[in-house]
């Protein structure tokens, strides 16, 4: 069931993957443009519009609500489904391992408490909506997410700077395979509920485990180092987005994982990326899928 898609913030990580996935699936794709496009004027005939709108954490507790309000005007203006990308802030440091549907969302840091209050406001707009939950992006090319601006950003010359304790399990989507799941989701809004969460469950991977694949992707040794912190604290003073990152770190002391059977049972021949090929891909390096990747001592 394909039709008209809206896509907000089309240049963004998770929207232009999805852009192009709803395409190549047989979607009219409009990709909003702010400077030249009025949203009421690009929503008509919409029957999707994608949420790629993600101002920068200082900015979250100004611009998110009116983000949002502009959106669900749009939606209502058209009556379309609202796409909305999900993370795990709403859950909160504390939660349990395993993050399913039923987790209630509890968080108390201020990040947290946005985007709780945001999915909240899109839950009683009236308005059909897809919230798509996943962890840390992987992305196909450097785009400034956690992994190539920070983590792998050094690889090349062996170094591997992870964030917290390399022995706990951390949630991951390769941005792909999200946007393929986005799809799925899109073509069967008629079947689904006025308000679906969904949970991507994607790769959910230890620092170790995400070292050793960048080795493997690489071909050589790669070592890793825990990321200090120190430098975050020392900017808190006069860089604003360092607070907000300290603020957040402590989803990388807590284990955590998606779990959530629906997506698979929606479409039971949707094919994750496996983890070697991502992390490949996301360092630049050529992939072959149909050739194992080089097993490097590491």
């Amino acid at each position: 069931m394909s039709g008209t898609a809206l896509v907000l913030g089309p240049h963004g990580r998770f929207a232009s993957h999805v852009a192009l996935a709803l395409e190549a699936a047989g979607w009219t794709v409009r990709r909003f443009d702010r400077q030249r496009d009025r949203l009421p004027d690009a929503a008509m005939g919409a029957d999707l519009i994608v949420n790629g709108w993600n101002p920068p954490y200082p900015d979250w507790a100004a611009q998110l609500p009116v983000l949002t309000d502009r959106l669900i005007e749009a939606g209502r203006a058209c009556g379309a489904t609202i796409l909305q990308p999900a993370n795990v802030y709403v859950y909160g440091d504390g939660s349990p391992e395993v993050l399913t549907p039923q987790t209630p969302h509890r968080a108390t840091n201020p990040l947290g408490r946005l985007r709780i209050a945001m999915e909240g406001h899109l839950r009683d707009s009236g308005l059909p909506v897809i919230l798509l939950r996943a962890g840390d992006f992987i992305d196909t090319e450097p785009s400034g997410n956690w992994f190539d601006r920070v983590i792998a950003k050094d690889a090349a010359r062996g170094r591997f700077a992870y964030p917290g304790d390399a022995d706990i399990p951390h949630a991951w989507a390769y941005l792909p395979d999200l946007a393929a799941a986005a799809v799925v989701l899109a073509n069967s809004r008629g079947a689904l509920p006025g308000v679906c969460e969904i949970l991507f469950p994607g790769h959910t991977l230890t620092g170790r485990e995400l070292c050793a694949a960048t080795a493997r992707a690489l071909g050589r040794p790669v070592t890793l180092r825990r990321m200090s912190l120190l430098p975050l604290h020392l900017a808190r003073p006069f860089w604003p987005m360092a607070r907000h990152l300290i603020e957040m770190s402590y989803l990388w002391r807590m284990p955590h994982r998606l779990v959530d059977d629906r997506l698979a049972r929606l479409a039971p021949d949707l094919v994750q990326t496996p983890i070697d090929i991502a992390v490949a891909r996301a360092l630049g390096q050529k992939v072959d899928p149909d050739q194992p990747v080089t097993q490097p001592a590491v």
